[in-house]
C-alpha cells in the first residue's frame, strides 16, 4: 500500500511516497519470512532528489527515486499494483522514515531506463501487443454501443411506418417537432458532457451509466399515449445520448496516436452505418411479426425490445470499456508507461492537464480558437447536407414497394458505406491526408443528388441512394481531424470535440424540417438544399486545409514558432515517460506538424 508523508524543508512542504511491508497473512508466510515482530518494521526507504522549480510549477515535480542508494523506476504509479507490498490494518498508521535531499541543480532524467526507440523491433512488438489488447476490448464495445445509439434515436422513423402518428394523433408538423426536439438537449449537452468526461477518473462508469439512461428512456417511449409524452421522451433521450459520440472520440484520442485514430474512429462510426442497415432489418422483423401480441401495437414493441437491449449493453460497458492510460485496471506495468509515452511522442508533450488546465479554461481556449469555430460551422453545414440519414426508410419507401421490402432495401447501401468508411480511414491513417478523404465523399453525395434530380426511374434513384449513403463514410474523420490539430491540452481538446459535434448537430436539427412530406415522393427541394450545404462545407474545409498548410510552413521555417505553444511541464513529463533528457524531449516537440 502506498501512503504519503508531508515533510517540511527549508524550501517548502514536499509530498513523498513511502511503502511498508505487510504482516504475513498465514503461518507459511510467517515461517518463511521470519516472525512478524522482525518484519513489521522493514521499510523500503527512498532518497528523493527534486529539481528546484518555481513554486507555481510544483504540482508535477521532476523526481529521482533511489532505493538503498541505487536508482529505481521513477514513475511508481505506472507499476502494477501487484508489485507493491500490502499493509495490514494493524499497521496502517505506521510511519516510515524517509530521507529527503533538496537539490537545487537541474534534474537529469537520463537515469530512467529508456523505452525502446521508435521503429526498433522491440518497440514495434510492444506497441503491437498493446494496440491489439485495446482493439480487442475497446473497439467491439463502442461499436456495439453506437449501433444501439442510432437504433434508439432513429427508432421513431421506422415506428412511423406502422401507425405511430395515427395512434398518438400527430400532425405532420408535430411529427417534425418530435424529430427535431431531440437536438434541443442533444446539441448543447455535448460540451459539458465532454468537460465532465475529461475530469472524471472512470469514463467507463460515466459512459456506461449514460448508455443505460438512454436505453431506459427509449423503453419508456413505448408507453407514451400522446404528443406531450413522446415529446418529453425525445427531450430526455438527448441528454444521455449526448455523452457518447464526442465522448467516445475523446476516449479514443487518449489511447491511440494520430496515425491510428482515423481507422479506430471509423470502426466506431461503422456502428452508426451498420445500425442503419441492421436497425432497419430488426425493425422490419418486429413490425411485421409483433403487431397485436399481448394487445400491444408493433411500434410499441419496437421501443420495448430495443430499449431493453440497450440497457443490457450499458451494464456490459461498465466492465468492458477502459478508463485512461494511467488508471485502467487491465493495463499495468510497462504497458501502462508505454501507453502514455506513445501519446507523449505523438505530440511532443504528455497527454495530461496541468493544475491550471481546468475544464472552464479548456472551454475558453476552445471558444476563442477560430479554427474550432470554423470546424463547428463546417460540421453543421455538412450534417445539413447529410440529413437524409434520418429519413432513409422514408426515401426507400418512395420506390413503390411494401413496408417490409422498403426496410430491406435500406440495408445494402449502408453495408457498402461501412466498407468504404473503413477503407477510407485506413488510407487516411497511412497517408496522413485529411481534406480529400473527407470532402471527396461529399462529392459522391452531390453526384447522387444530381442523379435523383435528373431521373424518376426506380433503378437510377436506388443507385443514387448508394452514393448518398457512402457520403456519410467521411463524417467519421471530422472529429478525428479536430483531435489531430488540437492535441493539447486535453481539456481544450475535449471541449473542442464537444463544440464541433454539438454545434454541428444543429445541421441535423435544420434537416428535420428540410425533408418535408409535402415534397415527397421526389424530394427535389430537399436535395437542392442539401447539395448547397455540401458545397459550402467543401469551401470551408478547403480554407481549413490552406490554413494548416500555412502553419506547417511557419513551423518549418522558424523553430521558435514551434515552441510558442509548448508547455514546459508537459514536455518534462514526456521526458520522464520516454526516459530521455529534457533537451531531447524539446527537440521532439519541435517536430510536431498538423495533418491536413
Amino acid at each position: 500500500m502506498i501512503g504519503y508523508s508531508r515533510i517540511a524543508t527549508s524550501a517548502q512542504l514536499t509530498r513523498i511516497p513511502y511503502k511498508i511491508l505487510s504482516r504475513p497473512r498465514n503461518n507459511r508466510q510467517q515461517s518463511s519470512r521470519g516472525s512478524f515482530r522482525e518484519s513489521r518494521f522493514l521499510v523500503q526507504s527512498y532518497m528523493i532528489t527534486r529539481e528546484a522549480v518555481p513554486e507555481k510549477r510544483r504540482e508535477a515535480p521532476h523526481v529521482q527515486f533511489k532505493k538503498n542508494g541505487a536508482a529505481v523506476h521513477p514513475t511508481a504509479h505506472l507499476l502494477p499494483t501487484s508489485q507493491y507490498p500490502t499493509m495490514s490494518k494493524e499497521n496502517e498508521n505506521e510511519k516510515a522514515e524517509v530521507e529527503v535531499v533538496e537539490d537545487t541543480t537541474a534534474a537529469d532524467p537520463s537515469h530512467l531506463e529508456p523505452i525502446p526507440e521508435i521503429g526498433t523491433p522491440e518497440r514495434i512488438l510492444a506497441e503491437r501487443e498493446l494496440v491489439r489488447k485495446l482493439d480487442s476490448r475497446l473497439l467491439p464495445t463502442i461499436f456495439l454501443i453506437f449501433i444501439m445509439n442510432y437504433i434508439d434515436r432513429n427508432g421513431i422513423t421506422t415506428a412511423r411506418l406502422k401507425g405511430l402518428e395515427q395512434d398518438l394523433g400527430l400532425s405532420d408538423l408535430q411529427y417534425s417537432v418530435v424529430l427535431s426536439i431531440l437536438f434541443v438537449s442533444y446539441c448543447p449537452a455535448q460540451i459539458p458532457s465532454n468537460m465532465i468526461l475529461n475530469r472524471v477518473t472512470r469514463p467507463s462508469w460515466y459512459i456506461g451509466a449514460c448508455v443505460m439512461g438512454w436505453g431506459l428512456t427509449s423503453l419508456l417511449t413505448g408507453v407514451t399515449k400522446n404528443y406531450g409524452g413522446i415529446l418529453a421522451c425525445r427531450v430526455f433521450i438527448g441528454l444521455p445520448e449526448a455523452a457518447f459520440y464526442p465522448g467516445a472520440i475523446y476516449l479514443l484520442s487518449r489511447w491511440y496516436t494520430k496515425k491510428e485514430l482515423a481507422f479506430r474512429s471509423a470502426i466506431l462510426y461503422t456502428g452508426l452505418l451498420i445500425s442503419n442497415a441492421f436497425g432497419a432489418l430488426i425493425a422490419a422483423g418486429i413490425l411485421a411479426n409483433m403487431d397485436g401480441k399481448l394487445g400491444i401495437r408493433a411500434w410499441r414493441w419496437l421501443f420495448f425490445i430495443e430499449g431493453s437491449i440497450t440497457i443490457t449493453v450499458g451494464i456490459f460497458t461498465l466492465w468492458a470499456l477502459p478508463d485512461y492510460p494511467n488508471n485502467t485496471r487491465w493495463i499495468v506495468g510497462d504497458e501502462r508507461r508505454l501507453a502514455q509515452a506513445r501519446l507523449a511522442e505523438d505530440a511532443g508533450e504528455a497527454d495530461q492537464d496541468n493544475a491550471k488546465d481546468t475544464p472552464l479554461r479548456g472551454l475558453k481556449l476552445a471558444i476563442c480558437d477560430p479554427l474550432v469555430l470554423t470546424f463547428a460551422v463546417m460540421n453543421a453545414s455538412q450534417l445539413l447536407g447529410l440529413s437524409f440519414i434520418n429519413f432513409f426508410p422514408t426515401l426507400t419507401s418512395t420506390l413503390g414497394f411494401s413496408t417490409t421490402i422498403s426496410l430491406l432495401l435500406a440495408a445494402p447501401p449502408w453495408l457498402l458505406a461501412s466498407i468504404v468508411c473503413c477503407l477510407l480511414a485506413w488510407n487516411a491513417d497511412r497517408t496522413g491526408e485529411r481534406y480529400f478523404h473527407l470532402a471527396g465523399t461529399w462529392w459522391g453525395v452531390i453526384l447522387g443528388f444530381i442523379i435523383s434530380l435528373s431521373t424518376t426511374s426506380v433503378g437510377g434513384r436506388y443507385v443514387s441512394m448508394f452514393l448518398m449513403a457512402c457520403g456519410y463514410a467521411g463524417f467519421s474523420l471530422t472529429a478525428v481531424w479536430v483531435s489531430n490539430v488540437i492535441p493539447r491540452p486535453p481539456s481544450k481538446r475535449a471541449a473542442a470535440i464537444g463544440i464541433v459535434n454539438g454545434v454541428g448537430n444543429l445541421g441535423n436539427l435544420m434537416g428535420s424540417y428540410t425533408w418535408k412530406s409535402e415534397w415527397s415522393p421526389l424530394y427535389h427541394q430537399s436535395m437542392i438544399i442539401s447539395l448547397c450545404a455540401l458545397v459550402l462545407s467543401t469551401l470551408m474545409t478547403l480554407g481549413i486545409r490552406q490554413y494548416l498548410m500555412h502553419r506547417n510552413k511557419q513551423l518549418d521555417e522558424d523553430e521558435r514558432v514551434a515552441m510558442q505553444g509548448a508547455d514546459e511541464m508537459r514536455v518534462k513529463e514526456a521526458a520522464i515517460l520516454e526516459g530521455i533528457t529534457f533537451e531531447q524531449a524539446m527537440e521532439r516537440r519541435k517536430g510536431f506538424r498538423y495533418l491536413y
